[in-house]
């Protein structure tokens, strides 16, 4: 007993504690300190930091100079209502494309974006985007548990009855669902605690918002409906599919029109009881956009969210919006969104421009017209999104001098970091966009959610989306 309890002590002092009197860094940089796992063994360590790799694919590195701008992204925070019955985490047994539908950490989102608020904080940039998929399952209640953190203040991440229900439970006795008071990495109350209110403390700078196809559409998949509203806000839970409904997610033939025939006689397989709750109501799109736009700096628009914003008085910013609203994870650009962006390049004049976007705008339909507009551009100097859960930094050529492509790691799964930029001047008088990524502060939940996350076999880990060290920390010239 005695030896176990000092092997769970080193094991917690390991993801939460000082090791050897090495503090983090206040803004989570990791130019300064970075987390490894130098025996392989699964427990993360404290390593050194990783220093700017200088990437000169479109110009030759120079000195660089004054400091035009800074910025940071989150994404892909995905704060979950992990007891919803709308979910569905028993997909996960099928296989891909079905896939982290369950993570290890889930029920922890909340707390790791208001841990990555306190390093925003710390860093003081000069605006800080949001690039989709802010939600998990475009829930009311999971916009309302998103608001509030991002508001600062006391938040309450539970729903339906007191206490947790969900698959997580140490009652649940089947074995694909970790369960943290019983299985290791035993977390003795973890589900208790994070059901607990927390405090977040809000950011203080402007925030910008993108959505991503969680925040509009239910498991990031379906558009939401009246049997799907009713099944979310319900006290029926879904925990085996029948026949019918294993075929057809079998045959990967999702649709909106097949997901209505499998509801249309209920829940198409075996059901537990749970606790309804009415705020869990899917919301429609236009009504998540409107609630964004007035919660942030976003300026008011149409239904898509799409719009342009200053970042210092050097730099202008154009978010697109890329989300389908009827069915399926890819990205779409709309022709009418293409001319938009046009006239915004035309109006951002000598400023430099940095493009916004959920999906990857060489992966997203319709998007062709819109990296030719960008390529003719002398002004743009990267495209920023989210979407993929990767860090990887690519370079474009064009004959505006071309432009880096950024992707950056999400806060659901490992490694659970943002990304800071400062955009600064060059002794020759062109610029180089410095980017690095910064960890959530270590606070205790927080903590835990990175640990569990880099257990996650379906998580960052295993599948090295973290990306090489020039996608981390990097000096881009241009």
């Amino acid at each position: 007993m005695r030896l176990s309890v000092i092997v769970v002590a080193v094991i917690l002092c390991a993801g939460g504690c000082s090791l050897r009197g090495v503090e983090p860094p206040p803004s989570g940089s990791t130019l300064e300190r970075t987390w490894v796992d130098p025996d392989g063994d699964g427990v993360l360590e404290r390593g050194p930091g990783e220093p700017f790799v200088d990437r000169t694919e479109l110009a030759p590195a120079t000195e660089p100079g004054d400091e035009l701008a800074v910025f940071a992204q989150l994404t892909d925070i995905q704060i979950t209502d992990e007891e919803s019955p709308a979910r569905v985490e028993l997909l996960d047994r099928v296989g891909p494309p079905f896939e982290s539908a369950f993570r290890l950490q889930e029920s922890l989102t909340g707390q790791v974006l208001a841990a990555s608020l306190r390093s925003v904080a710390a860093l003081r940039p000069q605006a800080l985007v949001l690039t989709g998929d802010l939600v998990d399952n475009a829930q009311r209640n999971e916009l309302d548990a998103l608001l509030e953190i991002m508001r600062g203040g006391t938040v309450d991440p539970g729903s339906g009855a007191a206490g947790y229900d969900g698959v997580q439970s140490a009652a649940n006795p089947d074995p694909f669902f970790y369960r943290p008071d019983v299985d290791p990495p035993r977390e003795l109350g973890l589900l208790r605690r994070a059901q607990a209110a927390f405090s977040s403390p809000g950011t203080r700078v402007p925030w910008y918002p993108l959505v991503g196809n969680h925040d509009l559409l239910v498991q990031g998949n379906v558009a939401p409906s009246a049997r799907i509203r009713a099944v979310a806000t319900g006290s029926q839970k879904l925990v085996r599919l029948n026949e019918l409904a294993l075929g057809a997610v079998r045959a990967q033939s999702l649709s909106r029109e097949l997901v209505e025939e499998l509801l249309v006689r209920g829940l198409p397989g075996a059901a537990r009881l749970v606790s309804p709750d009415p705020r869990r109501r899917p919301h429609a799109a236009p009504e998540a956009v409107e609630r964004l736009r007035a919660a942030s700096a976003a300026p008011a628009g149409g239904p898509l969210l799409d719009y342009s914003f200053d970042i210092g008085g050097s730099v202008r910013g154009i978010a697109l919006d890329t989300v389908r609203r009827d069915v399926g994870a890819g990205g779409l650009l709309r022709p009418a969104q293409v001319r938009w962006l046009r006239e915004e390049l035309a109006r951002a004049g000598e400023r430099w421009v940095v493009v916004f976007s959920t999906t990857r705008l060489t992966a997203t339909e319709g998007a062709a017209p819109a990296l030719a507009a960008l390529d003719a551009s002398s002004r743009v100097i990267a495209v920023v999104s989210g979407d993929k859960h990767e860090n990887r930094i690519e370079p474009r050529a064009s004959r505006g001098g071309g432009y880096w492509l950024i992707g950056t790691s999400s806060l659901v799964d490992y490694p659970q970091q943002g990304r800071a930029f400062r955009l600064r001047r060059t002794a020759d008088g062109r610029v180089v966009l410095e980017t690095w990524l910064f960890d959530h502060a270590p606070t205790p939940l927080a903590e835990i959610s990175r640990r569990l996350a880099f257990l996650d076999h379906q998580g960052g880990r295993p599948r090295g989306l973290a990306g090489a060290r020039s996608d981390r920390n990097a000096r881009l010239y241009r």
